[in-house]
């Protein structure tokens, strides 16, 4: 079983993009997925050349050719509805500028996020609705419902034209986080015909669900890949998955916990609950080559690119390891 395994470049933000795509095939990669908005910058992709010049383009596409390397999606993970006005709007420029991109590019996934509104029409922060059990928590959710599926019937329509597949990654803080709560959104708009789901199981992974079974449930609705790891620490025990212990931005830079680009998430607690490690730290080989079994299934040449996220490896190393693990499951 061979398959199409890459890295996101966006935590390979210091290097041109040449470079960046010789360090992912000397680890035995074949495809890179690159940022062009949302949460972060586009540390290799000239989003507005491109849109703008067809020679551009060539000669972009031409760098992936002359390396011998796959184009393999675009991302734009933000909040595209968020209701601050420097956030939300911003986001939203970004997904559309992808999806017109990506048509004149010709690829044909971008991985984005549903989104989290706020409470109401007047709300200045977005608002996570965890678990509704009353009726308050009810209404505003479905409040969200009404401005996702507004927004996202567009989307859609935008990415049916230009022959592009959204695949919505489910990341807790999102409206949509869940495959179960993706399949009931889907089925309230009447079903979408070019948004789908990036499979990253790493999210599902801290929230306790069985990865296998959640592919299985999502069948084709699948359209895309992130392959990262997740380990539950020790802290599980009194803190739960739902921890909220987070801090600042540290200071110091050794400390802190890339997602690229010079973007930083939140400190960890000292005893975490969970927390995204490299591939195989988490799950061992055998694992992944289930997971990429059942992958392969819905799509064999479905593009899975790794996500480095693990702080206790740079850059380099975090992929290194990530790609030897895979490839090794890919071959077990």
């Amino acid at each position: 079983m061979v398959m199409n395994l890459g890295a996101y470049t966006a935590c390979l933000h210091n290097f041109t993009l040449p470079e960046a795509l010789d360090h992912l095939k000397s680890f035995g990669l074949t495809g890179a997925e690159v940022n062009v908005g949302g949460f972060i910058p586009s540390p290799h992709c000239p989003v507005d050349l491109l849109i703008g010049s067809k020679i551009a383009r060539e000669d972009y596409l031409g760098i992936f050719e002359e390396k011998g390397m796959r184009l393999a999606g675009l991302n734009t993970s933000g909040n595209v509805l968020d209701p601050l006005p420097d956030v939300g709007p911003r986001h939203t420029y970004d997904l559309k500028r992808a999806i017109e991109l990506a048509g004149k590019l010709g690829i044909k996934e971008i991985v984005c996020m549903s989104g989290l509104p706020g409470t109401d029409p007047d709300a200045k922060y977005p608002a996570w609705v965890v678990n509704p059990w009353n009726g308050e928590q009810l209404e505003v959710l479905e409040y969200q419902y009404g401005v996702l599926e507004k927004f996202w019937k567009e989307m859609d329509l935008r990415a049916q034209d230009a022959g592009v597949k959204l695949a919505w990654e489910l990341h807790p803080t999102n409206t949509v986080f869940t495959p179960t709560q993706f399949l009931e959104f889907d089925e309230r708009v009447g079903g979408f015909k070019n948004i789908g789901v990036n499979m990253d199981p790493s999210h599902l992974m801290w929230q306790g669900m069985d990865i296998m079974k959640s592919i299985e449930l999502l069948g084709d609705k699948i359209v895309h890949v992130h392959a990262k790891d997740t380990k539950i620490e020790p802290g599980v025990a009194t803190r739960g998955v739902l921890d909220p212990s987070f801090g600042p931005v540290p200071e110091d830079e050794s400390a802190r916990t890339p997602v690229g680009m010079d973007h930083y998430c939140s400190s960890w607690p000292s005893d975490p609950a969970w927390a995204f490690v490299a591939i195989g730290e988490g799950h061992d080989v055998p694992w992944w080559s289930e997971f990429l079994a059942a992958i392969a299934k819905i799509d064999p040449e479905m593009n899975i690119n790794i996500e480095h996220e693990d702080a206790a490896y740079d850059q380099l190393e975090g992929i290194r390891l990530g790609a030897e693990n895979l490839i090794a499951a890919q071959n077990a």
